[in-house]
């Protein structure tokens, strides 16, 4: 009994510094343990927020890691120019022409068309054949020996005509300009067959320069500059493509489709 007492009366009277000491320990040992607590919950987050968006297709290119290959097959990817044509050695081919045989590049540069060519290399030197009365020389050279040198010299120049007009000749701004025109032609309706001002073509002219921007900044990832003007094209492609969607669901779908763009790639909140 006295012992209990004894017992009883020491606690009661013990140093207040030692309670409040150990009231002090426990707390801090408690907020250490929700801080890691909380630590870890932000690392798991973050863990998940990774694998969702490692998941997503690019936003700049439209395709998921690994499955670059759906733009090589789409539809927008073969109508434009392929680059690496323009490398390797000229490629002629031999038309028999009124002039004689004239060697045409496989692929006209500065906006050239099937119908300009033939204006160009078939209707314009026979017009010049029978404009150049004054060229006919002396009056005793038979006409059969005038008309071989006139269409000898037409044909030359036709030739000569044909290598300027070749796209191995242009530069990045001539390559780019053929391949707007290519998407606008490619792009357009049979009622209206160059119409830039149609969505489809908009949104591909767009998907053209994002992926042009895309691929200069995985080479230069320091350029900032040209990172802002790319999030611009991209938000602005995107609200081309939400307009579609609400004006024809069917359109819309054709055309991810034929531009190789998946569609979380564009739908949702895009972070470039």
């Amino acid at each position: 009994m006295f012992k209990a007492c004894l017992a009883q009366n020491s606690s009661r009277f013990a140093s207040p510094s030692t309670s409040s000491l150990l009231h002090t320990s426990a707390v801090l040992n408690a907020q250490k343990t929700q801080k890691l607590t909380s630590k870890a919950k932000a690392e798991i987050k973050a863990e998940k927020w990774r694998r969702i968006n490692a998941n997503l297709p690019s936003p700049v290119f439209g395709t998921r890691k690994g499955e670059e290959y759906k733009w090589d097959k789409c539809y927008l990817a073969q109508i434009l120019v392929n680059e690496a044509e323009l490398t390797g050695p000229p490629q002629m081919t031999a038309v028999e022409l009124p002039v004689g045989t004239v060697q045409l590049p496989s692929q006209m540069g500065f906006g050239v068309t099937d119908t300009d060519a033939e204006k160009l290399f078939r209707r314009l030197p026979e017009l010049s054949m029978r404009t150049r009365g004054s060229d006919k020389g002396s009056e005793n050279e038979p006409f059969a020996v005038w008309a071989e040198r006139v269409a000898e010299r037409e044909n030359r120049k036709a030739n000569t005509f044909a290598k300027v007009l070749d796209l191995r000749n242009a530069d990045s701004d001539g390559i780019a300009y053929e391949n707007k025109r290519r998407i606008i032609l490619a792009f357009s309706t049979p009622e209206n067959q160059f119409d830039p001002g149609r969505t489809e073509v908009q949104a591909a002219i767009l998907t053209y320069r994002i992926r042009n921007l895309g691929n200069h900044l995985a080479k230069f990832p320091r350029d900032l500059g040209n990172r802002l003007g790319l999030r611009k094209l991209v938000h602005h492609r995107a609200k081309i493509l939400r307009y579609l969607r609400r004006k024809s669901n069917e359109r819309y779908e054709t055309l991810l489709e034929q531009l190789g763009l998946e569609r979380e790639s564009v739908e949702g909140e895009l972070i470039v």
